[in-house]
């Protein structure tokens, strides 16, 4: 004879989720950012300085016009060596990265890490109405999805 459930009906379960994971929960707000005109010596100085890898590169109104990390910092060093000449006080301008890929606030993470796949990139700059605000790394991305994990596996 099977069991019978005297509970009754019971309504679905639905499990809401309450954890953020959105590029704005675990982006970098406050940057270390460069300028166009300054010397490619300074920022190596500030990389060691801040212990950092790249950052934005911002005109004089503020607005993103590139991003300048130590593989460019590497094309200035190797340029140098092979012209048998000290590392010049060249600047950023020659060196940074100018078409940068860009991701909005709002978006996910699991959006930004597709992003962060297809363009083999190590951070990428937060923009809300074409001004930077943050940028959020490859780091960031994975202490998020542990972060979500701790959240789903309670």
């Amino acid at each position: 004879m099977g069991i019978k459930s005297f509970q009754g009906f019971r309504k679905a379960f639905k499990k809401e989720y309450h954890a953020p994971i959105l590029v704005s929960d675990y982006m970098t707000r406050k940057l270390i950012t460069f300028t166009p005109d300054q010397s490619i010596l300074n920022v190596m100085e500030l990389f060691t300085k801040y212990n950092i890898s790249g950052g934005p590169v911002l005109d004089d109104n503020g607005f993103l016009v590139g991003i300048i990390s130590e593989a460019d910092c590497m094309k200035q060093i190797s340029e140098s060596r092979y012209f048998n000449q000290p590392i010049l006080d060249k600047s950023v301008e020659s060196y940074m990265t100018k078409g940068v890929e860009t991701i909005p606030h709002d978006m996910s993470i699991f959006d930004a890490a597709g992003v962060f796949v297809k363009h083999n990139r190590r951070r990428l700059p937060v923009m809300k109405d074409g001004l930077l605000v943050g940028q959020i790394s490859r780091k960031d991305i994975v202490v998020a999805a542990l972060k979500l994990n701790a959240q789903n596996w309670k």
